[in-house]
């Protein structure tokens, strides 16, 4: 049975932050899921109840209002949350809209909305994904195409939207669509939430590198949405999805450094297995990726201050998203250069090193430098926004 924990009390944020350490240390003893299972089916029933778990005990995401099921927690409560949570190695949230959507309505949504739909997201009772890119508008969304036309109290949307993580078991998607006149870009641009088993709604499923299919295509034929369900006004979307954008750039940016701590010490790990952990060119390695580990932690907590502070991220998440990016390809290119002539054995085979998750990384991370935006699309957001250069002209 679940032990309650409180949401933390005005005398509780008083005290030091190390004392709520413990407390969120002993929940997590106390309440860990254990291994994942292998059945996807069962993997994401295990992963539903561990997100219920942490809201229904008190400790649900640390940033969000308590009242939608969030902790509500101090900037250094914080910290100390995302460096827990990944010593704890327990799963994250279900879908990416905790990370992206919730803080949007958080911070754009209606009371009604708010009520409806963020803590339903944040245990896992409905998962959500995101249906932004196109075939031809990915990272040059303000060009995206899907139509949604009004009709009194609701919307007819058609279109396709894809790379949508998680899309194959989503119960809602948030989406981005053409409600403006040809050619009006981003003044013509509306957010709209959309249930993912409406009719009209097909998911198809697309793999990857890896060999597996954690990304998504969807088409929308006529699929009818509720003018209830719209974020914001009738063509004010662009000005919103800043807010999805920068929360997508710089989610889960404190729990990222601590998790790649840990990956960075198993790292020095391997080298020693291999026996290589002496020689002067890997030590200069392995010492550039610990630099690079440190600098992502203040990174992470130069985001979430800001977000504290403003309630977004800005500009310098496109920055914090640069570094972790480029990081995560570094990381894995010398792991596999440690591995030498294993790094060629996948997960199925039985001689792979430590189940093959380093060559795993790998493939996986080539798509990280495209993901939430190109990283050209980064360096534009942080020349424009944050260095005052000129806008770049589109087309």
């Amino acid at each position: 049975m679940l032990r309650q924990y409180l949401p933390m009390t005005e005398t509780d944020l008083r005290e030091a932050p190390e004392r709520f350490r413990q407390r969120f240390r002993q929940f997590l003893h106390e309440n860990h899921p254990g291994s994942a299972p292998k059945s996807r089916p069962e993997r994401l029933a295990w992963q539903k109840a561990w997100n219920a778990t942490l809201v229904d005990g008190g400790f649900g995401s640390p940033s969000w209002p308590v009242r939608y099921g969030g902790s509500d927690l101090p900037f250094a409560h914080q910290v100390v949350y995302s460096e827990e949570f990944a010593r704890a190695k327990v799963p994250g949230p279900l879908g990416t809209g905790v990370g992206i959507a919730g803080p949007t309505i958080v911070r754009h949504g209606t009371e009604e909305q708010r009520e409806r739909w963020l803590r339903p997201m944040l245990r896992a009772d409905r998962i959500w994904a995101q249906g932004y890119s196109e075939p031809d508008a990915g990272s040059d969304l303000p060009s995206l195409r899907t139509l949604a036309v009004r009709d009194g109290d609701h919307y007819v949307v058609t279109g396709q939207k894809v790379w949508s993580s998680s899309a194959e078991i989503a119960d809602i998607l948030f989406c981005l669509v053409r409600t403006g006149p040809p050619g009006s870009r981003q003044d013509g641009i509306t957010y709209l939430i959309v249930d993912a088993h409406a009719p009209g709604v097909a998911v198809s499923p697309i793999r990857d590198l890896t060999g597996r299919s954690d990304f998504c295509e969807i088409h929308l034929d006529g699929v009818v949405v509720p003018v209830a369900d719209r974020i914001g006004d009738e063509n004010g979307g662009w000005a919103i999805t800043r807010t999805s954008l920068g929360h997508e750039r710089a989610a889960g940016a404190m729990n990222q450094a601590h998790r790649y701590r840990r990956i960075v010490d198993e790292l020095h790990v391997l080298a020693r297995s291999r026996g290589i952990a002496d020689d002067p060119i890997v030590r200069q390695r392995l010492a550039s990726v610990e630099i690079d580990v440190r600098l992502m932690a203040y990174a992470g907590a130069r985001t979430i201050g800001q977000i504290v502070a403003n309630g977004e991220p800005g500009p310098g998440a496109s920055t914090t998203r640069i570094l972790v990016t480029q990081f995560e390809q570094r990381l894995h290119e010398l792991a596999l250069e440690l591995l030498g002539a294993d790094a060629l054995l996948g997960a199925r085979d039985p001689r792979a090193i430590e189940g093959g998750r380093w060559t795993f990384g790998f493939l996986r991370t080539r798509a990280s430098t495209i993901g939430a935006g190109t990283i050209e699309i980064q360096k534009n957001t942080v020349a424009e926004r944050t260095l005052g250069l000129p806008h770049e002209p589109s087309g």
